[in-house]
């Protein structure tokens, strides 16, 4: 059987609700295409506002126009503003626990998440409960790397061995959980194995982990 040696874990998206799905609820209550603001994003993955933004290479008030002008542009205008009010999520404790068995039973850890300097992952939470369990998790990280703080995102292939490089381990040894095929992508490609978290229930990702590593439910 293939020996793993870490777990690394997006947060957003695997620990908490997507904001893919705040996306999708704005989009429907506003009348705009399914998956408009995720197709902005994605037309200029790694030089876009939204990417700039998420590797703090301009201010909230310049992100807040060029996502104005990208969205108009694309036919739709959306303030920077408006979207980083969607950025409210909610936790999954059930994820948590999960960190922490494949923890306890002697994997490293690691957590790779886009994120931005005014809103980390514990921000966009905001319920005192929320705020605990996310500052739990990130206690049981053995590292942790934040876009906003070493100017490299997801799907960026240095930040994956970026990961790798602190855990002391090789790509082949890591599994890779993400809600997001095109951050998957990249670590599959270096030889990690992915798992997809969808969105809305993260039970199947766990059971897959579990699965992969023969560990019980």
């Amino acid at each position: 059987m293939k020996r793993y040696s870490a777990v690394i874990f997006d947060f957003g998206g695997v620990f908490t609700t997507s904001p893919v799905q705040n996306f999708a609820a704005y989009e429907e209550a506003n009348g705009l295409p399914k998956r408009f603001i995720g197709g902005v994003i994605k037309a200029r993955i790694n030089d876009g506002s939204f990417a700039q933004f998420e590797r703090a290479e301009i201010s909230t008030d310049e992100f807040d126009r060029a996502f104005a002008d990208e969205t108009r542009t694309a036919g739709h205008e959306i303030s920077g503003a408006t979207l980083l009010s969607l950025l409210s999520l909610e936790v999954y404790p059930e994820m948590i626990e999960a960190l922490r068995r494949v923890k306890e039973y002697g994997y490293k850890t690691g957590c790779i998440t886009n994120n931005m300097a005014t809103h980390d992952s514990t921000s966009m939470v905001d319920d005192p409960q929320a705020m605990k369990l996310v500052a739990n998790a990130f206690s049981i990280f053995d590292h942790v790397i934040e876009s906003s703080k070493v100017g490299v995102r997801k799907p960026e292939p240095k930040i994956y061995e970026m990961m790798c490089d602190a855990l002391q381990v090789q790509p082949d040894a890591c599994i890779f959980i993400d809600d997001l095929g095109v951050n998957l992508k990249p670590a599959r490609a270096m030889g990690m194995t992915t798992i997809k978290a969808p969105y809305g229930d993260v039970t199947p990702a766990i059971k897959e982990l579990y699965e992969i590593l023969s560990l019980r439910e």
